[in-house]
């Protein structure tokens, strides 16, 4: 059988995100926080903010994240996406906000309000920063850069598309490059044997994958939940070419040259010629 997809958001949270599959959260946890010996997490609370019921598997905007914290009130938010949908930054910090308010009740000491860590692993290029696949985000001031203003901001983001094109990679050194290799889709029965033989963590997490792969129901809902995600990926394209032939249009009534609207509405020069002569209804050349 096909192996399930590990960033299918579904059989992420089944395999991370329920109480008895915590140490496979711990594990990665320590790994993307860069966790070593004393500073390790060692337990946490799953805090089951969602039921994975039929209605939310097959809705095409539905969030399936996964929740937890510690014992000393830090919560954590882990997000998959798959699909590009323009606006990581804005709903990364919506999130964190959410989770942050509910940190304490109307007429609590701010004091008590807890650290909230979100870590949005992605399957596309995000951040504008070249060669980084992972990031870390904190609040520093502007000019003094080793000032932090406090530590209850931290955003995660992992470019999965950034991850692949990484040429030398360092598996057994580097514990969160062994978790992303583990996640890729494409990985082959001999590196994910090698991965498994590398690190126990890994293995039990493939373990837990192949014992999803087994049980009917699960299949069931992770069919349903792939042609969700496919439903909405189709979704947000459509929206962006959309997007994206109304800007040429603009430009074209500006006076613009086609290779002009092509650089500012980032479509291919011949998807805008075809866009002027339906406006015109006059052929149109290109320059060379």
């Amino acid at each position: 059988m096909k192996r399930l997809k590990p960033l299918n958001d579904f059989i992420f949270k089944k395999t991370f995100g329920e109480e008895e599959t915590k140490d496979n959260l711990i594990a990665l946890l320590n790994a993307i926080l860069s966790k070593k010996d004393i500073d390790k997490l060692v337990t946490l609370e799953i805090v089951e903010n969602k039921e994975l019921a039929p209605e939310l598997i097959g809705d095409k905007t539905g969030i399936i994240d996964v929740r937890a914290k510690t014992e000393d009130g830090t919560q954590f938010e882990i997000e998959v996406q798959l699909t590009n949908q323009h606006n990581m930054d804005k709903r990364t910090m919506w999130y964190w906000g959410e989770i942050f308010s509910e940190g304490i009740k109307k007429g609590e000491d701010y004091k008590n309000l807890p650290k909230v860590i979100t870590i949005n692993i992605v399957d596309f290029e995000y951040i504008k920063i070249p060669n980084k696949f992972h990031t870390t985000f904190h609040l520093w001031e502007d000019e003094v850069k080793d000032y932090m203003l406090t530590d209850v901001v931290e955003i995660h983001f992992i470019e999965m598309e950034k991850f692949r094109m990484l040429k030398n990679k360092n598996l057994k050194e580097d514990k969160l490059q062994r978790w992303l290799s583990f996640f890729r889709e494409d990985i082959s029965k001999e590196e994910l044997k090698e991965l498994m033989d590398m690190d126990v963590d890994i293995r039990k997490a493939e373990e837990k994958i192949e014992y999803l792969s087994s049980d009917p129901k699960t299949l069931e809902l992770y069919k349903e939940r792939e042609r969700s995600l496919h439903e909405r990926a189709n979704m947000i394209s459509s929206a962006v070419d959309e997007t994206a032939m109304k800007i040429a249009r603009n430009l074209l009534n500006m006076g613009l040259s086609v290779e002009q609207v092509a650089k500012g509405s980032e479509l291919p020069i011949e998807k805008v010629i075809e866009i002027k002569r339906k406006m015109t209804k006059t052929p149109i050349v290109s320059k060379s």
